[in-house]
C-alpha cells in the first residue's frame, strides 16, 4: 500500500493507515528529531507526538500537497518544543554496539580518512548542541532534509527573511564554535 492509500484509509477512520505511514516515515522522522533535540528518548517522544498530531488532524490534510513536507513540519515543531522544554544539556549521541560496527572501515576506506571524518562529525555535533533549538531546526531542515529556504519558510509559516536570518545566525554560530574548538 502506498502513501496516498494510507492517507485515504486514515481519513476514513482506519488506524491501519497510520501504521503504514509510521512504517514509511518513522526512521527519517526520528533522525530529524534527534538532530534537533540531541536526545534519543526526546526525539522518539517528539516523533510519537507528531504521529498523534497527524492522526488527530488528518482530515485537514490537503491530498494535493506533499504529505512528507506536512508531516516533517510536525516533527520539527514537536522536536523544537521538546528541546526548548528541556532544561538539561543534550548528551552525547549513544555509542551503541551497532553504531560501532557501522563505523568500521570498509576495504576501500583508509582508516585515517574515517578517523578524520569521525572527528569532524563529532565537532560539528558538539557545535550543533550549542545552537538554539530553532537554529538547529533551520540547519536540519536546510542541510539534512535538503529543503530550500522557500520551503522552510512555507513549512514554518515564517517570513523568508526570518528563515534567512535563522540560517545566517546558525551558520555564523557554527563557524565561531568550530573555529574555537579547532584552536583548542
Amino acid at each position: 500500500m502506498d502513501e496516498q492509500q494510507a492517507i485515504r484509509k486514515l481519513k476514513a477512520g482506519d488506524i491501519g493507515g497510520l501504521e503504514i505511514l509510521v512504517n514509511l516515515y518513522q526512521l527519517r522522522a526520528v533522525r530529524t528529531a534527534f538532530l534537533i533535540t540531541g536526545d534519543a528518548a526526546m526525539a522518539e517522544d517528539a516523533v510519537q507526538e507528531a504521529f498523534l498530531q497527524i492522526y488527530r488532524s488528518i482530515r485537514h490534510f490537503d491530498p494535493e500537497r506533499p504529505f512528507a513536507a506536512w508531516f516533517m513540519r510536525s516533527v520539527v515543531n514537536a522536536a523544537v518544543k521538546a528541546a526548548q522544554k528541556s532544561t538539561r544539556h543534550s548528551p552525547e549521541p549513544p555509542a551503541s554496539d551497532e553504531a560501532w560496527l557501522e563505523g568500521l572501515p570498509s576495504d576501500e576506506e583508509l582508516i585515517e580518512q574515517q578517523v578524520e571524518a569521525s572527528e569532524i562529525q563529532r565537532r560539528v555535533w558538539e557545535a550543533m548542541r550549542n545552537l538554539s533549538p530553532r537554529q538547529r531546526a533551520a540547519i536540519v531542515q536546510r542541510y539534512y532534509l535538503d529543503m530550500t529556504e522557500k520551503e522552510i519558510s512555507a513549512e514554518l509559516a515564517a517570513a523568508p527573511g526570518t528563515v534567512k536570518w535563522l540560517l545566517h545566525a546558525a551558520r555564523k554560530n557554527l563557524r565561531s564554535l568550530l573555529s574555537e574548538r579547532t584552536e583548542e
